[in-house]
């Protein structure tokens, strides 16, 4: 039998016949510990347009490790072709990604392997029988990480599996292990920071699951201050703690269970006879996991606190998306540094969230402001103020009837001209506008209202029959409701998957509330096509994205007058950074401080009634008090701009042939380079391919350039400024050189129809396996008789598609 030749074989014949022979047989066990093909990163999604691709990611070849949801070493392959450690980079890439400090690279002879527990020498190479054995990478990793005797049991206590396959993501691994290895070491008070849509509530679960389960943990209270945010916890990720789980309800917690879930307002209130978190010990919860606490436990003032204080002796985790740091708001004060963060910009490049586009939309009595007439009076009769109105009264203290309309036009016009059934929520600046809001597009859209009078809701804490309709909104399933206008009570916790636009008519100076926004649009879901979401912004919020809070740590701020923390005339201006103002005690709990917010926790009190229990009612002008309400007043729009996310997570306004020329040069930097490229591929489709996942959206190329062009001129024309040919005049001169007249008849019948196709429909026709398989040619006979009859077989045939291909690129450009 002649000896293997290794170095013909691919890189998954290096995997099978040599790697995992020396794997398997250093003791790795197949089915528990060892798995190939780990995708670790989903494709960054790329939006240019109505459309949108993801980019194309590589897997680990091999993840190792201890035992599920423990990982230990990354082990990269290469041909046999390669030098050995060709992949070694890659595989530091994703170890970084899994936290772990071992690194293998191979092709086949042998292993390189990356030691980060040997600092001394970090790269050795090693034979491939001497692959290291489970035991010895597991005790060198504990080594690393530094853990005790004691620890052990709780860090490898199972995860929970559902037997479905599913696993966690790599950032929602590290946040798990790193809160888990906190807690065994005795850090009594962990923070974790994890970009809203990226799994918060599963991985608290699997922490508490890991932690209840090896008995380091046994009565665990989760705290959250919406009702919905509970009832979601508790009947999706939440659900496989079965009858050991209960929801506090009645003000009564009830000692029988382990697993207990609340909101706050459910457990305290004003009155001591409302602070049921009393009817038990101190020490009965040795676990308390706190979901969004930059929103109550992170005020020494706040009510809530009170309830952390309580059972102070617990371990206490915070969960949130926007750690809250301010003069005298602090996450970190309390909780400590974060152990893990995962920001958006991260979860975007990973291609886990969805990136924005946003549409800004400048209003002239925005830009311009208003003032009365003297004397005016407004709609009810009141005196106008005299002094000029600008963006921030517009809602708040003074109402423009038009404004309100012209708002609802554009939001109307674009859903008409993308998807009028996209889920859409419209921030307003209180539950009055929200009203007034939902008036506004109901008599815009009465074709859509007309099927189903559900098209446009107002979704407000005071409004019973707009919460009902909740979790119709959230469901992907349910089309309707499709508008819904809010202010407070959609900005945070609402999994609203499918939500395609998020509309901004609200003044937003909070960070902390900005990110809860934009929030709502980040989930992908791409079984109901929902990849990227539009924000629509007439308030210049969306300037927040220039913020470098936006997307970096949080910093403490400094207040020029204590005095004026609460900001008494709600105008912001008093706080430096436009920094959450702090709620008092006792008081509208989630306000913000702004004026009219929503009453969410009135309509969710314990038992989610309307003024439930604990709740603390947030005052709501009236219409006609506190504000003027106008009409007759020219608004028009002044300018809309349109910017998409890019690469390095700023805003930027550009065509898709910008975008197309910076994607390009990053992969050939010169117009030689890439004639080369296309030139040398056997196949035009897969470099078509190729560039697709980079981020080129043919489409959008084709349809903004607006020419008839051939994927090579259109490239040429945009990224290197060449002045391109048609497809057709390729196909011209193809026929002019009288190319032909070297095949018989059938075989030049068969290539000049296909060049017809190309220059009707273009490359990628003529290369197709189904090419003969379609009229005209089925009419000259079947295509393996026209491929032997013309060509001489199948073989000839595809090389004289290639030919033929050569012939039409023989030009490469107008001369």
């Amino acid at each position: 039998m002649a000896e293997l030749n290794k170095t013909t074989l691919t890189e998954t014949d290096i995997i099978t016949k040599f790697l995992l022979p020396a794997i398997k047989g250093a003791g790795w066990d197949d089915l528990t510990q060892i798995r190939q093909e780990v995708k670790l990163r989903d494709g960054k999604v790329v939006v240019r347009g109505q459309l949108a691709a993801r980019k194309k990611v590589k897997s680990a070849d091999i993840v190792l490790y201890h035992k599920l949801g423990l990982p230990l070493a990354v082990v990269e392959a290469k041909a046999n072709k390669h030098e050995m450690g060709k992949g070694m980079q890659q595989g530091l890439d994703y170890a970084r990604l899994l936290d772990v400090p071992f690194a293998f690279a191979s092709n086949g002879d042998g292993f390189v392997f990356h030691d980060k527990t040997n600092p001394a020498q970090l790269e050795t190479e090693i034979a491939l029988a001497d692959f290291p054995t489970p035991a010895q990478l597991w005790d060198k990793f504990c080594v690393w990480k530094g853990y005790s005797a004691a620890q052990l049991p709780v860090i490898s206590q199972d995860y929970y599996s559902d037997g479905s396959g599913k696993s966690p993501r790599y950032y929602q691994l590290q946040a798990i292990n790193k809160t888990i290895e906190a807690i065994s070491a005795g850090q009594d008070r962990v923070l974790l920071v994890m970009a809203t849509g990226t799994g918060k509530t599963y991985t608290a679960f699997q922490i508490i699951w890991r932690l209840w389960k090896a008995k380091a943990k046994k009565r665990i209270l989760f705290l959250a201050d919406r009702n919905i945010l509970v009832d979601q916890t508790r009947i999706n990720d939440f659900q496989p703690f079965g009858s050991a789980m209960t929801k506090v309800t009645g003000r009564s917690v009830d000692p029988a269970y382990e697993i207990h879930l609340a909101l706050y307002q459910a457990l305290t209130g004003p009155d001591e006879s409302q602070k049921a978190f009393k009817q038990v010990a101190p020490d009965f919860f040795d676990l308390i996991v706190i979901d969004e606490c930059h929103r109550g436990s992170a005020a020494d003032d706040s009510a809530w606190r009170e309830i952390l204080e309580y059972f102070s002796a617990a371990t206490q985790v915070g969960l949130t998306a926007t750690p809250k740091e301010t003069d005298t708001v602090s996450s970190t004060d309390y909780f400590g540094d974060a152990v893990y963060s995962y920001s958006l910009k991260e979860g975007i490049e990973d291609g886990f969230l969805a990136p924005y586009k946003v549409v800004r939309v400048d209003i002239n009595v925005d830009l311009q402001g208003w003032r009365p007439t003297k004397g005016q009076l407004d709609k009810h009769g009141n005196l106008i103020e005299d002094r000029i109105y600008n963006q921030k009264d517009f809602d708040r203290t003074l109402v423009i009837d038009e404004r309100t309309q012209l708002v609802a036009e554009t939001i109307s016009n674009y859903l008409k001209k993308t998807d009028p059934m996209a889920k859409t929520i419209v921030f307003c600046n209180d539950i009055d506008h929200a009203e007034r809001m939902r008036r506004a597009l109901v008599n815009l859209n009465p074709e859509q209202m007309a099927k189903d009078d559900r098209y446009v809701m107002k979704i407000t804490g005071d409004d019973e029959l707009g919460k009902a309709q909740l979790d119709n909104f959230i469901n992907p399933k349910k089309p309707y409701p499709v508008i819904a206008t809010t202010s407070e009570l959609m900005s945070t916790g609402v999994d609203a998957k499918t939500c395609k636009l998020v509309v901004l008519d609200q003044n937003i100076q909070s960070m902390t509330k900005f990110k809860q926004i934009i929030g709502r649009g980040t989930r992908i879901d791409e079984k109901f096509g929902k990849l990227w979401f539009t924000i629509l912004d007439f308030k210049k919020a969306t300037e927040l994205f220039a913020d470098p809070r936006f997307d970096g740590d949080p910093v403490r701020v400094i207040i020029t007058d204590p005095d004026t923390i609460n900001d008494p005339d709600g105008d912001m201006d008093d706080i430096i950074d436009g920094s959450d103002p702090v709620p008092a005690r006792g008081k509208g709990l989630e306000s913000d401080g702004e004026e009219g917010a929503d009453t969410d926790t009135i309509g969710g009190g314990s038992e989610g009634q309307a003024g439930g229990e604990g709740s603390a009612p947030i005052a709501e002008p009236e219409p006609g008090v506190g504000k003027f309400y106008i009409n007759g007043v020219t608004v028009s729009v002044m300018a809309e701009r349109v910017q998409y996310y890019d690469a390095d997570g700023k805003l930027v306004t550009e065509s898709f042939k910008d975008y197309t020329r910076k994607a390009l040069l990053k992969e050939c930097a010169t117009l030689d380079a890439f004639t080369k490229r296309w030139q040398g591929a056997e196949r035009k489709q897969a470099i078509m391919d190729e560039l697709a996942q980079a981020g080129v959206l043919w489409e959008v190329l084709s349809a903004e350039v607006g020419q008839d062009l051939d994927p090579f001129d259109l490239i040429c024309h945009v990224v290197y400024d060449q002045p391109p040919l048609t497809r057709r005049e390729r196909a011209e001169n193809v026929k002019k050189r009288n190319y032909f007249t070297k095949y018989n008849d059938t075989a030049r019948q068969v290539l000049s129809t296909l060049l017809d196709k190309y220059a009707d429909q273009g490359v990628a026709e003529i290369e197709t396996k189904d090419a003969l398989k379609v009229t005209p040619f089925t009419e000259l006979g079947r295509p393996l008789e026209l491929a032997k009859k013309g060509f001489g077989g199948p073989k000839q045939f595809e090389q004289a598609i290639t030919e033929l291909e050569q012939e039409i690129y023989r030009q490469p450009l107008r001369a």
